[in-house]
């Protein structure tokens, strides 16, 4: 059966009689061969229109629709785990296992994750969010199954960008010793059905998952094993045989029974591949092709398959919220550039007159706004898929020779690369600029929030740690970290800023020099980075001093020496966890320096916060204009019935 393709994301909720039957993975099990075709088309139908509702990842998730009706129909699911790599890929999956009326729900408080989570369903069998962990973690349930003697099958489903991946490597090396009965799909969802998927390459993967062909493998693999040298050439004339039709060598040398590469949008091939399989003993492979955005016409026709769409702008929620509306510049109509859009500019612009720098992503083109660069010096950029370890280290060595890398990594997936930052950049001062977007609470919850990065970067000795409060003070950090001679790193947020002008000027600011922006009376707001918008509100309303920071390390200890000398109270205000944070950062110096002073510190507490739109997760943390402005106001009145003490006190948000 043809897959139907839309041009457009239908508005209204499309006819589904038959998904609408299925609550549970053994519904699908009880359908014919004939409505699986069915199934699958309402199913893509509906995944197009509910992700317009809501936004979210699109092109993975319509890739896999054949895959995941497969799986779930062959394997005795939730018995039998799957496990999924990255999440991007199983709103399918989601949608077939009791979640569909929540769908509209997706990366709400009250509604599902975006990804697997195991309190959400016995279906998610691994909480996953960071791409590569699909190997290990099901091969560590393949263990354990076989530790309980559960007759329970496990199975990893991976992309071929998450392959690049050391950790799925590492993961691939170690099946094989454990002899686990597992089984690898790859999930190769290249842009179109690549040219070795065709008839040869079709019958030679049935051939390879045939009972008949195992069983001789089996029996043949015992007769000759009494042979050594007549196994031996079995087995290298079946591997020369394989890598003429297949590319699957790798694999078979890593211990894995290659099978593949299949067409992934052939439903009834799969099913007939997937129950071959099924009951194979030791680590099994399965090749799949499979086209990013399958379906959706634009989709298909986009370099990257769709990655993520936004929701439909008549969708529910989209109006603007009045806070942050009225942070915005009145009267400009002129488009005001994101963080990420800063940062390209100024690349491209300091490329122009420096051949020393070079522009390193892991597979973050797009999201981190490198695009023009890679078009404009593509012998000075590096995408390194997904691998971000080997990102920082490559640096590293760069910086070595005197080249002039700069690192541009999400927050969160700098986590990834801790020991390649501490190990191989910061104890040898390495220069190297490491640009950190992404930073602060996503709408994708806590797998996406680059909740600590202040926090694990300001305790590694020789690292320079900025948070710019808008897009100016962005391009003017990133400029300080690029001609500082050592590692630094420049923190900041995703989306829009203020829309303040940006200078084309290539400026250099003075190293660990705070900023005032208002001069108050009896509070000192310390302002880190972005929330300074809703800190300065704050400030006016409560007639306070306020200082935007600007440097985590080194902090400006002249600053906070005359905000306690001046002040009754100081407020520390950071998009970062309160543990270890800007806020500690202050604690430290005060006590220190044995400064008599009052304060208290404003950041995310220390919890997981959960998928949301970003304007209601500050406002569960009190980061939003009225939660900071009820915090201040509330140890303003507690203070007035305190006596003064010897020594600071230190105040945590309550929120």
């Amino acid at each position: 059966m043809s897959t139907r393709s839309f041009d457009e994301i239908p508005r209204t909720r499309p006819d589904t009689p038959l998904l609408d039957k299925i609550q549970a993975s053994s519904d699908i099990r009880g359908l014919n061969p004939e409505q699986l075709d069915q199934l699958t088309d309402e199913l893509r139908h509906f995944l197009i229109y509910t992700v317009g509702q809501t936004g979210g990842h699109f092109g993975a998730g319509l890739g896999v629709v054949e895959l995941t009706v497969a799986l779930h129909y062959v394997f005795d699911t939730p018995l039998d785990h799957l496990v999924w790599d990255v999440g991007h890929q199983t709103y399918p999956h989601k949608i077939l296992t009791g979640r569909q009326e929540s769908m509209h729900l997706l990366r709400r408080p009250d509604g599902i994750a975006p990804f697997p989570v195991r309190v959400e369903s016995e279906y998610d069998t691994f909480g996953v969010g960071h791409s590569s962990t699909s190997i290990s973690a099901a091969l560590g349930m393949a263990i354990a199954s076989r530790m309980q003697q559960k007759d329970r099958r496990t199975v990893a489903v991976i992309g071929d960008g998450a392959m690049t991946a050391g950790l799925a490597f590492e993961a691939l090396n170690h099946v094989a010793d454990t002899e686990a009965n597992l089984l690898v799909i790859l999930n190769d969802n290249a842009m179109s059905i690549s040219q070795n998927v065709g008839g040869l390459s079709r019958y030679f993967a049935r051939i390879l998952s045939s009972r008949l062909y195992l069983s001789m493998r089996e029996g043949s693999k015992k007769l000759l094993s009494r042979i050594p040298r007549a196994w031996e050439f079995a087995r290298r004339t079946e591997e020369h045989m394989k890598g003429m039709v297949v590319p699957g060598t790798l694999f078979d040398e890593l211990g894995f029974n290659y099978m593949g590469p299949i067409d992934g949008h052939d439903l009834h091939s799969l099913i007939h591949t997937l129950e071959n399989i099924r009951d194979l003993k030791g680590p099994q492979f399965l090749h799949v092709i499979t086209q990013k955005g399958r379906g959706y016409t634009p989709a298909e026709n986009s370099t990257d398959g769709t990655h993520s769409l936004s929701k439909l702008e008549s969708s529910v929620d989209s109006a603007p919220n009045p806070e942050t509306t009225a942070q915005k510049p009145l009267g400009e109509n002129r488009k005001i550039p994101t963080f990420s859009n800063v940062f390209g500019q100024w690349l491209c612009d300091v490329a122009k007159g420096d051949e020393r720098l070079v522009g390193i992503t892991p597979a973050m083109k797009e999201g981190s706004d490198l695009v023009a660069f890679a078009q404009e010096y593509p012998d000075r950029y590096y995408d390194v898929a997904i691998a971000e370890q080997h990102a920082v280290t490559l640096a590293a060595g760069l910086a070595c020779e005197g080249v002039k890398p700069v690192v541009a990594i999400y927050s969160t997936f700098l986590q990834r690369a801790y020991d390649q930052l501490i190990h191989d950049v910061a104890i040898q001062n390495l220069d190297v600029t490491f640009a950190i977007d992404r930073a602060g609470l996503l709408e994708d919850g806590p797998t996406h929030s680059g909740a600590f990065d202040l926090s694990f970067l300001r305790c590694i000795p020789n690292m320079i740690v900025m948070a710019p409060s808008d897009e100016n003070e962005a391009r003017l950090m990133l400029h300080t970290g690029y001609c500082h001679e050592g590692p630094a790193a420049i923190r900041y947020p995703r989306g829009k800023g203020t829309g303040v002008d940006v200078d084309t000027e290539l400026a250099v600011l003075e190293i660990g020099r705070a900023k005032s922006v208002r001069q108050g009376s009896t509070v000192a707001i310390l302002c880190f980075g972005s929330l300074l918008a809703n800190a300065k509100i704050v400030a006016e309303e409560l007639n306070a001093s306020l200082i935007d920071m600007r440097f985590v390390k080194p902090i400006d200890k002249t600053a906070i020496e005359l905000a306690a000398a001046q002040h009754q109270l100081i407020v520390t205000i950071e998009e970062n966890t309160l543990s270890g944070g800007a806020g500690s950062a202050v604690n430290e110096f005060i006590v220190n320096a044995n400064i008599d002073t009052k304060i208290m510190n404003l950041g995310i507490p220390d919890e997981f916060i959960h998928q949301d739109k970003p304007i209601n997760m500050l406002s569960a943390c009190g980061l939003d204009v009225k939660g900071i402005r009820a915090s201040i106001e509330a140890r303003l009145a507690s203070m007035s019935l305190q006596t003064t003490e010897d020594s600071p006190q230190t105040v945590i948000n309550p929120h």
